[in-house]
């Protein structure tokens, strides 16, 4: 018994080691609060090791545990909680190497960026924030939010509509020779 549990034990240890940017950095998009991040990415974890029998069982653990913080992240949300998106200092967030066709990362104001996000609803944040930063498929994406396919569909397309009319968001983008 108890080498099964620290069995498991080190298994959480090590996805919580080898995923804690990752999901730090999900959490910072959805909250725009460092501190909120972090409660964030703490509730969601502390749920992932109460069921991570199931959790670690799973065809991909990264999914599940990200659907728990959509989740979390939503419930917090429907209790009417102020979220703040364009936080003063984000210098304690962990930093990830963007990848070079990666238009978002590429982005030379991030101020800007976290602002034009803090004027998205909620779901088309969360479209936005996984599909397009994440990179995740529509239908990961879906499974994450808890929706249909055509429900992200609509929500990015929608969110996406409404940061391309930002006038200070299109300007960065195409001063930077990266429009489309």
């Amino acid at each position: 018994m108890g080498d099964r549990k620290a069995v498991r034990d080190a298994e959480f240890q090590s996805f919580v080691t080898s995923r804690w940017p990752r999901l730090l950095r999900t959490a910072f998009l959805l909250t725009g609060e460092q501190h909120a991040a972090e409660d964030l990415t703490q509730t969601t974890l502390e749920q992932a090791y109460v069921a991570w029998r199931r959790v670690g069982a799973a065809d991909d653990p990264e999914a599940y545990v990200r659907r728990v913080m959509i989740n979390a992240h939503a419930r917090r949300h429907r209790r009417r909680l102020r979220e703040f998106l364009a936080p003063k200092d984000d210098t304690g967030l962990a930093r990830e190497v963007p990848d070079t066709g990666d238009r978002i990362a590429q982005a030379d104001d991030r101020g800007a960026l976290l602002a034009a996000l803090a004027q998205l609803p909620p779901r088309q944040r969360e479209a936005v924030v996984l599909r397009y930063w994440e990179d995740l498929t529509e239908t990961q994406t879906a499974e994450a939010m808890g929706c249909s396919v055509g429900a992200v569909k609509s929500n990015a397309a929608k969110g996406i509509a409404k940061l391309r009319a930002l006038p200070g968001l299109a300007e960065m983008v195409t001063q930077g020779g990266r429009s489309r």
